[in-house]
């Protein structure tokens, strides 16, 4: 089941160097952005003879899924691993489904080395989750699982929260784009079939202060979408959840709105872009100007593409370093520290109905 070093050389000598380039320099401006992210432990001595603190730990073993098979996303790689190598996890596991000549697409191979991952297992599905997160005698149990997949990975995931953590449960793809009335239809609508043609399920909005270029976007939306390889998912994503809503000369109502939705993606294709991006409450990856298409954010730019989705964006971040690390607070007092305040603890716990709490405060200086 697992990925010999042999393999991967072999991966990543059939990848055109070209493409070997572009994804080294994608994973700079991964490495670089996720590297501010980093928390730094802490300790507080004010008093005399109190020391409390708070420890940053990384997750010692992360296991990654990546979707397989007839599809290849090395942009996953990327973006799941290398936040967990700045985190400094000690081990990540990679699974990923074969093709059928059982072997793993290069591309994903080549991204794996690039971002430093440690073992590779030829598996994927339910299973897979599974194994990541009880172990087999092949596959090494794992602290927390990250990942997209399909609708049984997303269940599988689900159901072993708790005995390891997860990083979220992804919902289909979705784009919501706030859009002025000077923006180019032709680029708006590309913008919104960049996720249509993710998933039939996928949603894609576009929110405008002007009836024109909703008229002129749903134009172009019928024109692009003859020319698109996935164009019968995108006609099913576009006709199920594509959705053109009118704010007539009300720029500040489609910003409103956008927070109300809270998508995944938000594209603000507007003059001044960060003039609004304070009025931004909810979404999970903001992508500012005329000249930023979310396609920016799925594999170049740095920040991160593992987004809540289905509204979670009101109360959930896109995957970071703080995903892969944990935290332990400690706390230290000297005999003459605890002296001091053991009858205020004493009283409190009692107060609380717990004697012995407030008897462990005290017995140290029952005698002296």
């Amino acid at each position: 089941l697992e990925v010999t070093e042999a393999e991967i050389d072999e991966a990543f000598a059939s990848v055109p160097e070209e493409f070997i380039e572009i994804i080294r320099e994608a994973a700079e401006n991964i490495r670089a952005f996720h590297a501010r992210q980093v928390r730094n432990s802490f300790v507080i001595s004010e008093s005399d003879g109190v020391v409390t603190g708070q420890k940053v730990i990384p997750i010692e073993k992360v296991g990654l899924y990546v979707p397989g098979g007839t599809a290849a996303y090395p942009s996953t790689v990327l973006m799941d691993s290398i936040p967990a190598k700045i985190a400094g996890c000690r081990e990540i596991v990679m699974v990923t489904p074969p093709s059928a000549d059982g072997k793993v697409n290069p591309v994903i191979l080549a991204a794996a080395r690039v971002a430093g991952v440690d073992r590779i297992f030829k598996v994927g599905g339910a299973q897979a989750v599974a194994a990541l997160a009880y172990g087999t005698e092949s596959i090494p149990r794992v602290d927390k699982i990250v990942g997209p997949g399909n609708a049984y990975v997303a269940e599988a995931k689900k159901q072993v929260f708790g005995k390891v953590s997860i990083d979220m449960i992804a919902g289909p793809s979705e784009i919501l784009v706030v859009a002025d009335g000077k923006s180019n239809p032709k680029f708006v609508a590309a913008d919104l079939l960049s996720q249509a043609e993710h998933d039939r399920n996928a949603s894609a909005v576009l929110v405008t202060d002007s009836y024109e270029l909703a008229e002129r976007v749903s134009a172009e939306l019928e024109a692009q979408i003859p020319t698109l390889a996935r164009a019968e998912i995108a006609r099913a994503s576009i006709d199920n959840n594509g959705k053109i809503i009118v704010a007539e000369n009300n720029l500040a109502l489609a910003i409103d709105i956008a927070n109300e939705i809270a998508p995944e993606h938000l594209e603000l294709c507007v003059d001044n872009p960060f003039d609004y991006l304070d009025k931004i409450k909810h979404a999970g990856s903001i992508f500012m100007g005329r000249y930023c298409p979310e396609a920016l954010g799925d594999y170049f730019a740095g920040p991160n593409h593992t987004l809540p989705t289905s509204g979670t964006a009101r109360f959930s971040s896109p995957l970071s370093v703080e995903d892969f690390v944990k935290t332990s607070q400690f706390t230290y007092y000297t005999e003459d520290a605890l002296k001091k305040v053991s009858d205020k603890v004493a009283y409190f716990a009692n107060k609380e109905g717990l004697g012995a709490h407030a008897r462990s405060a005290t017995v140290r200086f029952e005698d002296k």
